[in-house]
């Protein structure tokens, strides 16, 4: 047991550390306050603003701290060198409280050296707030990358926000602060203050690796747990893999979760709880095979729809806690159903609680205005070439797919990372290395990611939202790709929809407008997306994008019909944005719910009809999924009719199993076509969008056609097929006895 202090072992603390101390500023506090021994005393100096008096309890003794100076700050000798408490009493109250400076460290060697280098692979493991048990003590731990700043305090209603009371420790050359900090618990709020070079104060920071936060408009994060087990999804995770196939039908929900349906009242959005039977019921009963959702990292403005995020680790509490986006999860998994996320490495907002200087320099994004802010989005780029930043970005895809089990991310932007000149005028970037506008450390970073996270997490898809030629998106990384699994075509897309939007009268003139999208369709493999990009920003509703209008709709609702069927029998996985499978009728706006009412009308009703159903078709028979992404799974049998506006393929799956014809009719003018086919015999109707179920007329094949006729379009047999107006039939042999003809 060390001796009683003599009075140098007792000697004053030295007025400048003491003054330091005061003030919050002092850069290493753990030096001054806590135990230290001195001599043969162990010293306890404690800073407790507001304390009259001070006394350290020790196995029920207490022994009182004398007061340095006239301002919270005391120390003296203890009894023992051993755990203590401290007791305080001031304003006539008095409190007890366990000393933060007492504990040690809580991060290793090893998790210094790995922060330090930028490689630590599981960032959320080491940073964040943690709620932890230390030195038989229960509070949480907190620790931040801040390598520039002076000094860094957690700060919250434990400590009336005050940054002088528990100022950090930093952990030598890792730029990272750490503190734990005693009776802590779940739920509390809180921010980091931090003091940059020359003393900068800045505005108080939220935790980059938050794992929860607080409602909008307040900004602090939330100490959250992220160790609690909820999972019962083993037999969807052991099996996911070949739902993400590329063989396999995929057919993606695309959702907003703010929008997609309000509460009764209105006024607010359904919380994960409501979400887990309403939408995930809803999509299953639709026949989707994935979910995806816009971004649920926590971001500050609604209007962003979670495309400026700024917590990464933080399930937005618009919609309840993380265990409740768990069991969504849950949910999800339990009905067959995958769950994707959309992931944004591409730029993050320059709120002033956020990752903008966030110690007082460019930490997170580049000094330089050219590489470093988005003129489109008013947001900032992430320094992609800094090893913390990019083990911050990899880390952060990799936790969605760990703590969160998702079973996909979308990665938004993937052009705005791969070109350093996107969107900017002559001379106002900064080329390569080489000269080039090539963002050689984003290629980087995506290949990484890309690497880990079909490493770690095997059955796992992405996909880039990549809006140019950039070569290999999904080919391998180890072959030079950027291992992507999946590619947006946003090509197919905007030829598509612009041809569809056009009069009938006028559609001849842009025939391979439709068709173009063959030339490229198996250099990657694709999605065709319809998302929520398309249905905002004054662009319109799918069904007000649809020509006609003075009948009542019915040429509308026609168009829209047909170009549904087109895409889901076109090559490529398929993906919806909400209210678009029921013809949504006015554009989306992110702050209602959809229109919900308009079901009760046929046409809408029938449009949701024909959707079911194409996902039904398009899981069920194997040539409409199993070649998307394969040249071998498709084959033309008219591509060059324009005067006719017809189109007609053939998809495919393996030797063995049944081909499907899919013909389709652009023009208001019901059409007798005779149509090559690949084999002899009767051909049933398995899909006509002018069906009454559909909302048609019932016009068609309603009998099937048969297939006797002379040979034509490159196949040994040919029939007479009715087209409807504005309408698409697909046929399909009524027995499967193997191809006799050259598909």
């Amino acid at each position: 047991m060390p001796k009683r202090a003599t009075s140098q072992g007792s000697a004053p603390i030295d007025p400048q550390a003491a003054r330091a101390i005061l003030t919050g500023a002092h850069a290493d506090p753990f030096a001054v306050l806590g135990p230290h021994r001195r001599g043969d005393a162990v010293v306890v100096t404690a800073f407790v603003p507001g304390a009259e008096t001070l006394q350290v309890v020790q196995d029920g003794t207490a022994t009182p701290l004398a007061p340095v100076g006239r301002e919270g700050l005391f120390a003296g000798p203890i009894p023992q060198d051993a755990a203590y408490r401290l007791r305080a009493e001031g304003g006539g109250e008095s409190w007890e409280f366990d000393d933060p400076y007492r504990f040690g460290p809580v991060l290793g060697e090893i998790d210094e050296y790995l922060l330090g280098e930028g490689t630590h692979q599981r960032l959320w493991h080491a940073l964040g707030a943690h709620l932890i048990t230390h030195g038989g003590v229960e509070g949480v731990h907190f620790a931040v990358w801040a390598p520039n700043a002076e000094r860094v305090s957690v700060v919250g209603q434990f400590n009336f926000w005050d940054g002088r009371r528990h100022p950090m420790r930093l952990r030598g050359a890792s730029g990272v602060w750490e503190i734990f900090l005693p009776g802590v618990e779940e739920g509390a709020p809180y921010k980091y203050e931090i003091r940059g070079k020359g003393g900068e104060k800045l505005p108080l920071k939220a935790d980059p690796v938050g794992f929860g936060a607080e409602h909008p408009p307040a900004t602090a994060s939330v100490v959250r747990r992220i160790d609690r087990p909820h999972w019962s999804d083993t037999a969807w995770m052991e099996a996911r893999a070949a739902r993400n196939h590329v063989d396999a039908p995929i057919s993606i929900y695309e959702v907003h979760l703010g929008s997609w349906r309000r509460a009764d009242d209105g006024q607010r959005p359904l919380s994960y709880h409501e979400l887990a039977t309403e939408l995930v019921d809803y999509v299953a009963d639709m026949g989707f095979t994935h979910i995806e959702l816009l971004p649920v990292t926590e971001h500050p403005f609604d209007g962003s729809w979670g495309y400026q995020p700024l917590g990464m680790f933080a399930p937005t509490i618009r919609h309840g806690t993380p265990d409740e986006f768990r069991a969504l999860v849950n949910a999800v998994h339990a009905k067959g159903l995958g769950l994707i996320l959309d992931w944004v490495p591409g730029h993050f907002p320059t709120d002033a609680h956020g990752l903008a200087r966030f110690d007082g320099t460019a930490l997170y994004e580049h000094q330089d205005p050219r590489e470093g802010f988005h003129r489109d989005w008013n947001t900032l780029i992430y320094n992609y070439g800094r090893a913390e930043v990019a083990n911050y970005l990899i880390s952060n895809a990799l936790y969605w797919l760990e703590e969160y089990h998702a079973d996909g991310l979308r990665v938004d932007a993937v052009a705005s990372m791969l070109y350093r000149d996107y969107s900017r005028p002559e001379g106002e970037w900064v080329p390569n290395e080489h000269g080039g506008r090539e963002n050689y450390e984003a290629i980087a970073l995506l290949r990484q990611m890309n690497t880990m996270a079909y490493g770690q997490h095997p059955g796992i898809m992405t996909a880039a939202e990549e809006s140019t030629s950039f070569p290999g998106v999904t080919r391998p990384a180890d072959q030079g790709g950027l291992g992507f699994g999946y590619k947006w075509n946003m090509g197919w897309m905007n030829d598509t929809l612009s041809y569809i939007q056009k009069d009938p009268v006028h559609r001849k003139y842009h025939h391979h407008q439709m068709t173009f999208g063959l030339h490229y369709a198996f250099s990657e493999n694709f999605i065709l997306p319809i998302s929520h990009d398309e249905v905002v920003h004054g662009k319109g509703s799918m069904i007000q994008k649809m020509p006609g209008g003075n009948d009542g709709g019915v040429m509308q609702f026609a168009n829209l019909r047909a170009y549904y069927a087109f895409m889901w029998a076109h090559p490529g996985k398929k993906l919806l944005f909400m209210g678009c499978e029921f013809a949504q009728g006015g554009e989306w706006a992110h702050a209602r719910g959809l229109d919900w009412d308009l079901l009760d009308r046929p046409q809408h009703a029938g449009v949701q009809a024909l959707v079911r159903d194409l996902n039904r078709l398009y899981r069920e028979i194997p040539a409409l999924h199993v070649n998307d992404c394969r040249p071998e799974g498709f084959a033309w049998l008219e591509s060059n009719d324009a005067e006719a506006s017809v189109y007609a393929f053939v998809r495919k799956g393996g030797p063995e199993e049944e081909p499907v014809a899919a013909l389709f009719n652009f023009t208001p003018v019901e059409r007798e076509y005779r149509i090559g086919l690949p084999r002899a015999g009767r051909w049933e109707e398995i899909l006509n969008t002018d069906a009454a179920a559909y909302g048609g007329q019932n016009r068609g094949n309603m009998g099937g056609v048969k297939a006797d006729g002379p040979a034509l379009h490159g196949q040994p047999q040919s029939a007479r097929v009715v087209l409807p107006p504005l309408s698409a039939v697909w046929l399909r042999p009524v027995q499967a006895i193997g191809l006799s003809g050259p598909v």
